[in-house]
């Protein structure tokens, strides 16, 4: 909508400076005026052209890859003092 009405307010006042109008001497006046309204009509044209949220791309996140295929598997024997006798525990093995 914002930018419908950015080209519909630029194409009126390309066609308003296209228009030729009788030329008039000693009318300083209005040739301020108009600069003044140019000026205005230019900033509010630009704020609201300028207003446009912007969207940045997110940082590059870096992640360590996937582990390798594992496996479970049987573990060297240790005491284990709680039961008085030597177990085979189960482990993991990552490659």
């Amino acid at each position: 909508m914002t930018r419908g009405l950015i080209v519909l307010v630029t194409a009126a006042t390309m066609a308003a400076a296209i228009v030729p109008a009788p030329a008039q001497a000693g009318n300083g006046g209005a040739v301020a005026a108009g600069l003044i309204g140019g000026l205005a009509a230019g900033a509010i044209i630009g704020s609201a052209a300028a207003s446009a949220p912007r969207y940045y791309e997110p940082a590059p996140v870096y992640a360590a890859p996937p582990p390798g295929p594992c496996y479970w598997t049987r573990g060297a024997p240790v005491w284990d003092a709680y039961r008085g006798m030597w177990v085979r525990p189960r482990v993991q093995v990552c490659d």
